[in-house]
Formats: C-alpha cells, sequence, structure tokens
C-alpha cells in the first residue's frame, strides 16, 4: 500500500525545507543593492533599507505620493493630482524614485536584474490591497517591440507577473500595444511629455474583450508626470473598462 497523502505531503514539504537550508549554506542570501549577506533572500542589509526612501505614511489616493497631514481615514490628494485630475480612480507607489530605489529600478529596467523581480514585486503587490478586488485584471504598461528585442523582456510586465502571482489574481501581459517607440521623456515638461505618447497605445486587437466591464491594475515601474500612465488608461476607459487604478515601484516628485 501506499503512503498517506498526508504523510507524503509532510515528507516533501520537510525535504523542501532541508533543500531550502541546503542552498542557503551554499550560496547565502545577499543584499539585493550591495551583496551584503542578509538574514534572508530578497532584502536588503540595514545600510541599503536606510539609503531606499520607500513611502509610508500618508499618501495621494491618486499617484501615492506622499502627503503632509495625518491619516484621518478619508482619501486625500496631492496638489499635482488636483491641478491635472487624473482618469484613473486609485494609485499607489512603493518607493520615491531617488537613492537605493532608482538603483534597484535601474538595475531590473536596464541591468538584466532579474533577481530583483522577486521582492520588487512582493513589495508592490502589499502596496496594491486597497487597490485589487475579486475582478481585478492586471495589465502591465506595454513596451514598443523594437525596444522589447532590445531588452529582451518587459519590466512592467514582469512586475504585473509578481503581484498577480502574490495576488492571485490574473495578469494580461499584452492587452495593451504601444504602437510606436516613444523617444525618452527625461528632461520633458508635463506637456511634452503627454505629446509624446498621445496615441501611442492601443487595445490588443487579440484580447480586446477582456477589458469590456473588467476592474483593471496598470502596472509601470515609475511614474513622473503620469502621462504614459494617462494615455493608457484613457485607452482602457474607452475600451469599457469599469474602473482603472494605477500602481508603481516608484514615484517621481518635485523633491527627488
Amino acid at each position: 500500500m501506499g503512503r498517506p497523502a498526508a504523510a507524503l505531503s509532510a515528507g516533501m514539504r520537510a525535504a523542501f525545507a532541508a533543500g531550502t537550508r541546503i542552498q542557503e549554506i551554499v550560496f547565502p542570501p545577499q543584499c539585493l543593492l550591495c551583496g551584503a549577506l542578509v538574514q534572508s533572500g530578497g532584502g536588503l542589509c540595514g545600510a541599503c533599507w536606510r539609503e531606499t526612501p520607500f513611502i509610508l505614511g500618508l499618501t495621494c489616493d491618486l499617484c501615492g505620493a506622499p502627503v503632509i497631514g495625518v491619516d484621518a481615514g478619508v482619501a486625500v490628494h496631492c496638489d499635482d493630482c488636483r491641478l491635472i485630475g487624473r482618469p484613473w480612480s486609485r494609485g499607489r507607489a512603493v518607493m520615491l524614485y531617488r537613492d537605493g530605489a532608482r538603483r534597484l529600478v535601474l538595475g531590473l529596467k536596464h541591468g538584466d536584474r532579474l533577481d530583483l523581480a522577486p521582492a520588487l514585486s512582493g513589495w508592490m503587490a502589499a502596496r496594491a490591497t486597497p487597490l485589487v478586488g475579486d475582478a481585478t485584471l492586471i495589465v502591465p504598461v506595454p513596451v514598443h517591440w523594437r525596444r522589447l528585442l532590445a531588452r529582451r523582456y518587459n519590466q512592467a510586465a514582469v512586475l504585473a507577473s509578481g503581484i498577480g502571482a502574490r495576488l492571485g489574481r490574473p495578469v494580461c501581459p499584452d492587452l495593451l500595444t504601444r504602437l510606436r517607440p516613444t523617444p525618452p521623456q527625461d528632461g520633458m515638461d508635463p506637456e511634452a511629455r503627454r505629446a509624446n505618447v498621445a496615441g501611442a497605445f492601443r487595445l490588443s486587437r487579440r484580447h480586446a474583450g477582456r477589458a469590456t466591464g473588467s476592474d483593471v491594475l496598470l502596472v509601470d515601474d515609475v511614474m513622473t508626470s503620469g502621462a504614459t500612465l494617462e494615455a493608457c488608461t484613457r485607452v482602457l476607459l474607452d475600451a469599457g473598462a469599469e474602473n482603472v487604478a494605477v500602481l508603481v515601484l516608484a514615484r517621481v516628485t518635485r523633491d527627488t
């Protein structure tokens, strides 16, 4: 007779735990930024943690930027979001785009540091809790196919996949398509950024029906002015999405 399923399960868990301990002995966990030894994998050492500006406390309910004040349990908006107006309903960010956070983003985006993705997407998933419901579909901001060939992956799609796995929500990595390779937006003012991405996105014909009636969580690595997220959100809403919320790893603010 075979062993009971419970015994097999317990044995598999024990074997996995033993394998993990052996792996940590042979390959001790290291800080994601500096390589110093840390207690568990996917973390930062004390010094790098202090140099990485995680966003804590009261934040803008639309873009996730820090806001001065006390959390009274009501939604507040930063000056930029009140001035501009956003087409999405809510938004969150994990870090300010400077110091250690900037190094993490650039490592994932340009440094082939896919080993960073589990930790970064885990931090994003934790921040996404108020934005996600039972019917949420997770969608990354797309890159143009030429850039995808050069980079070999879309960092927003990598993050979205990790978030979906953590939250148990479906991910549609190619619901949106970027029609043209927009120039980098560094140094552009908000109006120039909007003009740069105007008409740059459309709904994929392959998945067009998935947007209709959906609650969408739109994912990207960095938000500066929000022009790219705005352009993508309008495409989703025009395609029939009921609601769009945005989630980014890092937020550029006037102080960063």
